[in-house]
């Protein structure tokens, strides 16, 4: 079977919609792009395994590996795409559109053109000469609750030696990267007529007393905690979102904020977690049974590696790049937890991701080819 080029199967990733979103109105199945991917890895002489999401149905993982037994290099993706603003976008996002010397298309470098990547490398390889097993990931769900690459980490016998994770970092390694946790915290008060403030409790003014605690442990945070390899080497705590209430003249019976926390490798989840419900503890004993704090997806953890593995000295010199840290999140944390060396390091902008209009510039195609090429070659062959 003949297989396509990189740019058909680029255009072909781009016009399967896989949009991933926690409005189930706006998710979409990632079975197409899996599909496309399977077909493609069979005629370049993988097996594949399609498996649908325990905690997602009608989301899919693929794992397409060559060659037998443990070790070798595993490369993963997430296939799935964030929601796009019609509004915004010039062109559409489900076509790849060749313009000003850039690829447009939504998942261009978030993440779907990784893949268009690593199967024209894979193409160029004499697969006789492979010595070590050559494994693709494609996961579902990365963009929401990471689901696909928490299911991939319960996996026993996927034991790659080396995995690089193409987030579009314009072919720096990243070596380890922050965690993300986004929880909510709920006052319920008691309403009632607002010329008798004294016979509620207003949910506002409540919350006030729990964002001063707030602002307090971010300044801890601050200070307490730093990793020098990080551009903001602090965890951070951000005041994202609030509403409550529904009128000027009622005590307000109702005030819920949302948060963003980003812990740093060696603050742990746990901890995060039970700070943020010591800032409200006293708060909870002065109105007894009135704050809530929960969670609003499963928190990811901090990405821990190293700056002297064997694949990140070998990554710096392909790339003639020093590896970094960064502040995102991405699914290395689980993907990690097989017990290989792992990296973030794919094409594109991290600039670009999430963006309308998302492209990849084109003059960045040739040197991202060759470098990816090496990867491979140099861990399989």
């Amino acid at each position: 079977m003949s297989n396509p080029d990189f740019l058909t199967r680029y255009q072909q990733l781009i016009a399967a919609p896989s949009i991933s979103s926690l409005d189930p109105a706006l998710s979409q199945s990632n079975r197409g792009v899996i599909e496309l991917l399977a077909t493609w890895c069979e005629s370049l002489g993988f097996h594949s395994e399609v498996i649908e999401l325990q905690s997602a149905p009608g989301k899919y993982n693929l794992l397409a590996k060559r060659g037998s037994g443990a070790g070798g290099l595993m490369l993963a993706g997430h296939t799935d795409t964030v929601p796009f603003d019609e509004g915004r976008w010039q062109r559409d996002p489900f076509k790849l559109i060749a313009e000003d010397n850039k690829l447009y298309g939504l998942g261009s470098i978030d993440m779907k053109g990784f893949f268009a990547f690593v199967l024209n490398a894979i193409t160029e390889l004499d697969s006789s000469k492979q010595q070590r097993p050559l494994l693709l990931l494609a996961t579902a769900d990365e963009e929401t609750t990471m689901a696909g690459a928490q299911e991939v980490a319960r996996y026993p016998d996927l034991k790659p030696e080396r995995c690089i994770i193409g987030e579009p970092t314009d072919m720096v390694p990243v070596f380890t990267h922050k965690g993300h946790m986004t929880s909510a915290i709920r006052i319920i008060g008691k309403s009632g007529h607002s010329s008798d403030p004294e016979r509620g409790i207003n949910a506002i003014e409540v919350m006030h007393l729990v964002i001063q605690k707030l602002l307090k442990l971010k300044e801890e945070l601050k200070n307490k905690y730093s990793v020098p390899d990080f551009a903001i080497p602090y965890p951070t705590l951000n005041l994202g979102h609030i509403h409550g209430g529904d009128n000027a003249n009622r005590i307000c019976g109702c005030c819920e904020l949302q948060l963003d926390m980003r812990p740093l490798p060696g603050l742990s989840i746990a901890e995060l977690q039970a700070m943020l419900l010591d800032a409200t503890k006293d708060i909870n004993a002065r109105y007894p049974g009135s704050v809530e704090v929960w969670d609003m997806h499963d928190p990811i953890p901090a990405f821990a590696g190293t700056k002297d593995s064997a694949l990140v000295k070998l990554a710096e010199k392909l790339s003639q790049q020093p590896a970094v840290a960064v502040n995102y999140c991405t699914e290395a944390p689980f993907i990690q937890q097989l017990g290989c060396e792992t990296i973030v390091m794919g094409p594109g902008s991290i600039e670009q991701a999430h963006q309308p209009n998302e492209y990849l510039a084109m003059e960045r195609i040739a040197p991202s080819q060759q470098i990816i090429k090496e990867l491979i070659y140099q861990s399989c062959w």
